[in-house]
Parts: C-alpha cells; sequence; structure tokens
C-alpha cells in the first residue's frame, strides 16, 4: 500500500511518505473496531475522531483519515480513494509526512491515517 501512496505522490510532486507505527497502531485499531462493532465511521462508537486515536496512539501531529470497506486488495482501495475527490486530497497532501495502515479481513475495513 505505501508503494502505490508514494507512486501518486510522486506523480504529483510529493515527497514519499514513511512508515508510522504510532500512526498504524491507531489505523488498525480503527480497523479492527469497526469490524467487531459492525460500523463504518470516521468516529468510533465510542466518540473518539482518527486524531484522538492517533494521539492516543502517541503520534503528536494528526493530519487526516481515508477508510474503506469491502475491497479486497490494496490496488482495490487505492482506486477507490483516487476516484474520491476528499480521499485523493488526503493522499496527494504534500503536506503529510507520515502514513500508518490498518486492514480487519472481517469486511474488509481499511483505515489510512496520515501525519504531519
Amino acid at each position: 500500500m505505501l508503494a502505490l501512496v508514494n507512486d501518486e505522490r510522486a506523480a504529483k510532486g510529493c515527497k514519499a511518505l514513511v512508515i508510522d507505527d504510532r500512526i498504524t497502531t491507531a489505523a488498525q485499531g480503527h480497523s479492527t473496531d469497526m469490524a467487531t462493532q459492525n460500523y463504518f465511521s470516521h468516529t468510533s462508537k465510542d466518540g473518539r475522531t482518527f486524531d484522538k486515536r492517533m494521539r492516543e496512539a502517541g503520534y503528536p501531529k494528526p493530519g487526516g483519515e481515508n477508510i474503506a470497506m469491502g475491497y479486497a486488495t490494496p490496488k482495490a482501495v487505492m482506486e477507490g480513494w483516487m476516484n474520491s475527490q476528499g480521499h485523493r486530497e488526503n493522499i496527494l497532501n504534500c503536506e503529510f509526512t507520515t502514513m500508518g495502515l490498518g486492514l480487519d479481513t472481517r469486511g474488509n475495513y481499511w483505515t489510512q491515517n496520515f501525519g504531519f
């Protein structure tokens, strides 16, 4: 997934993102939470938003979040995100420097978080 994201960013002239384990922890936690509690939203059932989840995981500068459900492969979910204006804007935001990704295969819940 990181390579797919960075390919899109390079085509726009943005620097490559690097994976941050803290962001990955937050993203994976959200994907798992959506799958186990059967919902699909940027806001957790307990009211937490992506920035709160990222800060709780120890990341100080949250930037953005993309979520998706039902896509079976990284390529498919990237195509979906790139065909959606808001998701594409997150991926191509040259200010972001870090990324984390979560996937829960029970329903293929994807979470992509970005940081500064």
